[in-house]
């Protein structure tokens, strides 16, 4: 290994931390001033500029983790999405994006575009000729997510790069779920890689925030919008962020390692209808998962049989928790049709295959022994309370 390159664990722990000169802690010192000097300084601070001390440390970080030249930190994915988009995008201009997308990211694509002029198309499918497909002369982003949210398809990275490149057009990822640990989007050529660093980053399901790595040349177009946007994150949980992602090439391997024995286990269940995960042999583009992943995730869904009710299931579990988000070191379920994609009408669900039964579980690192109990004892109350042999 190269000593420009250090391995992931060492950029987690060591890239952009911050010296305390006057203690020696062994831990970045955190900076909570929201005012700073102008008068005979290399650099005017301010937090909306992105640029105090913690907040530039911790871009240093995420820039090392995803293989790029600058990056950013938001106050929430959102802002993170948005800010990137905007940044590209102006009246009479056309994006390209993917047919299944988090729900968020469809809903300000949807509901906010047309206010600005800007016109979107959605792909058919998820191959590189769905995306060439969609362009048009005034089209300057191709947006992909995979893993995606929340039926794991995966997009084929390279060819999406390759056909970006190859029209001019700004090639841009949501790489949450497969988190800079599983997949590292600008090896493949990605200009723009985005997260929602509330999830696999945090870890914890106690932080929120959002970030973008790319180019420098792209970061600053980025950052000119972002200053204005306003969309900055507090030093406090900077700080916080950069403790979490200290621990997360450890975090994020132990959960692949259970999501795939889950996956295993929940396939081989007789009450399990179907399971979506790109680690298993069956999954549609398993090969295409183990061309461009290096873990194939923490995240599946799945669908219990017809005789069994979705949302009596999720009640029943007592290890396993029914909440919001995902990610963090405890395993959480939900449904999408209730949350990440209930602004999506039933049509739109449908037509991305999301149904009101499918259950998004975010796979943790508690014991696999544990989380498989859990599953069986709720299956079996709802049977047993339904009365279904």
């Amino acid at each position: 290994m190269s000593s420009n390159r250090k391995g992931l664990n060492t950029v987690c722990t060591h890239v952009g931390e911050l010296e305390d000169k006057v203690h020696k802690g062994a831990v970045s010192p955190l900076y909570m001033s929201t005012s700073y000097a102008f008068d005979d300084v290399d650099i005017k601070r301010y937090p909306r500029y992105f640029n105090t001390p913690n907040q530039e440390g911790l871009c240093k970080k995420i820039a090392a983790l995803e293989n790029a030249e600058s990056a950013l930190i938001f106050g929430s994915g959102m802002a993170a999405v948005s800010t990137s988009l905007f940044a590209f995008l102006k009246a009479g201009d056309h994006i390209v994006l993917q047919q299944t997308l988090y729900g968020g990211t469809y809903n300000l694509v949807v509901e906010e575009f047309s206010k600005y002029g800007i016109e979107y198309s959605f792909t058919d499918g998820w191959t590189p000729q769905n995306f060439e497909s969609k362009i048009k002369e005034n089209t300057k982003v191709i947006y992909i997510e995979t893993p995606s949210n929340p039926l794991l398809t995966i997009t084929d990275i390279e060819g999406v790069a390759r056909i970006a490149k190859k029209h001019g057009l700004v090639s841009m990822i949501d790489n949450t779920f497969a988190s800079p640990v599983n997949q590292n989007p600008i090896d493949f050529g990605i200009d723009v890689v985005i997260h929602s660093a509330t999830k696999y980053m945090g870890g914890h399901s106690d932080i929120c925030a959002g970030a973008v790595a790319s180019s420098k040349e792209n970061m600053d177009r980025i950052f000119h919008l972002a200053k204005n946007f306003g969309g900055s994150l507090s030093d406090y949980t900077v700080w916080l962020l950069e403790r979490s992602i200290k621990t997360m090439g450890i975090r994020v391997r132990a959960q692949n390692e259970n999501a795939l024995k889950m996956a295993e286990f929940l396939d081989s269940h007789q009450d399990i209808e179907t399971v979506y995960y790109p680690g298993l042999p069956s999954h549609k583009d398993h090969e295409l998962a183990k061309k461009q992943m290096k873990g194939f995730g923490g995240m599946l869904s799945f669908e219990l049989k017809s005789y069994l009710d979705a949302s009596a299931f999720q009640k029943k579990l007592r290890l396993i928790k029914p909440s919001m988000s995902l990610a963090g070191v405890e395993s959480t379920v939900l449904s999408p049709a209730q949350t990440s994609h209930a602004l999506m009408s039933p049509e739109v669900r449908a037509k991305q295959g999301i149904t009101d039964g499918l259950i998004r579980f975010s796979v943790g690192i508690e014991e696999i022994e544990d989380l498989m109990d859990d599953i069986e004892y709720a299956i079996n109350s709802v049977k047993k309370s339904e009365k279904v042999l």
